[in-house]
């Protein structure tokens, strides 16, 4: 089975080389050299001067649930919610905070009436055995809230050519309310996870995972790892969503969002053992309180929907999330166009656990001047 979308890790030389060459990544997240000491490699070296200048925060404005693939060509590959819900954009860049500036192509839109209509969510970009994929979420034109998850497919090399072919629905268990797709391998099997309702749950959505036959297909049992039922994974709606996973030091962690997309909206985990049955729930731990929540000292609301990536010097992880800079929101929240993409550092403490931190205040814009 291919290796091509297995969970973050550290790239080959090459892609060193080509992120030493496109920029000083490691001055763009403060602390860089603190994520890697976790995983047992060599602490990153203080960039010098002519190093590039730090990430600006938000990273990408009015892009939600933001999902980033580094992918062996060394491009990093962008994709995210649009707050219009009609589309799937693309941006590539061989620098994260290249992402900002990057031209934007619009790979596939919403169909005007029928399947695929309505409220196009949370794309996913991944590589799998030599072809590209998009997992999505939308729902009928006529129908805008039987939300399910569709699959779109690219032979080429690129995904900027060839064609995005509608591969379909991803079919699960049931004919339920279903999103957050994603999708890794481990151990030589790939797993997708999802957000999905279970009929006579008590809940909007719980976390799923299945083995998938293919990159279309899934296989086996579908197994449930988290219910929302902790008093912060319930305020608004009763949600556990956008499931994300890395594996580091000897242990899966899959974050999650929780609760109503408004400042509510937070994320907690969940760990299993490298080598452990992923399959079977007992074998996973929940967080018991949030580990990444709005902030009002650095003034960011709603933090979440999350994915990790790795920054350009091959060993600091990152972690790419939504957020809004403001905490009142007029109306429906998934009315309100201002969730955008930021990046930060993730940390690992000494136990080897992720080390979240707070979602880091806007970068300063010119002309702007600190209070004394």
């Amino acid at each position: 089975m291919s290796r091509d979308n297995a969970l973050p890790q550290p790239p080959d030389r090459r892609l060193l080389l080509k992120g030493a060459l496109a920029a000083g990544a490691l001055t763009a997240l403060p602390g860089a050299g603190a994520a890697h000491a976790a995983t047992g490699g060599p602490a990153a070296s203080p960039a010098g001067p002519g190093a590039a200048a730090p990430y600006v925060n938000p990273l990408v404005r009015n892009r939600a649930d933001p999902h980033i693939h580094r992918h062996r060509d060394g491009f990093y590959y962008f994709t995210a919610t649009a707050p219009e819900y009609d589309r799937i954009i693309l941006r590539r860049s061989r620098t994260l905070r290249g992402l900002s500036t990057a031209s934007e192509s619009v790979i596939w839109r919403k169909h005007a009436t029928g399947v695929m209509g309505a409220h196009i969510w949370a794309p996913e970009i991944h590589h799998i055995d030599g072809k590209w994929y998009i997992y999505f979420a939308s729902a009928p034109a006529e129908d805008i809230w039987a939300i399910r998850i569709w699959v779109l497919e690219n032979a080429h090399r690129d995904p900027f050519k060839g064609t995005w072919v509608e591969r379909g629905q991803l079919k699960t268990a049931w004919e339920t309310f279903s999103l957050d797709a994603t999708t890794f391998t481990h151990r030589g099997h790939r797993y997708l996870a999802w957000a999905q309702h279970e009929p006579g749950m008590d809940n909007n959505t719980a976390l799923w995972l299945s083995r998938m036959a293919d990159p279309l297909t899934l296989t086996g049992p579908q197994v449930r790892l988290s219910t929302p039922e902790l008093p912060w994974e319930v305020i608004g709606f009763k949600v556990n969503e956008g499931p994300s996973v890395i594996r580091r030091n000897g242990r899966l962690f899959m974050s999650y969002s929780a609760s109503a997309t408004d400042f509510h909206y937070c994320m907690g985990l969940l760990t299993v053992d490298e080598d452990a049955d992923l399959m079977n729930p007992a074998n996973w731990s929940k967080s018991q309180t949030p580990v990444f929540t709005s902030n009002d000292t650095t003034k960011q609301y709603g933090p979440g929907h999350n994915s990790f990536t790795v920054a350009e010097d091959g060993r600091t992880d990152v972690l790419v999330y939504h957020a809004r800079q403001y905490k009142d929101i007029v109306g429906d929240p998934l009315n309100d166009p201002n969730r955008h993409t930021r990046v930060q550092r993730l940390g690992w403490k000494p136990d080897g656990t992720p080390d979240f931190g707070v979602p880091v205040a806007d970068t300063p814009t010119p002309g702007s001047r600190k209070e004394s």
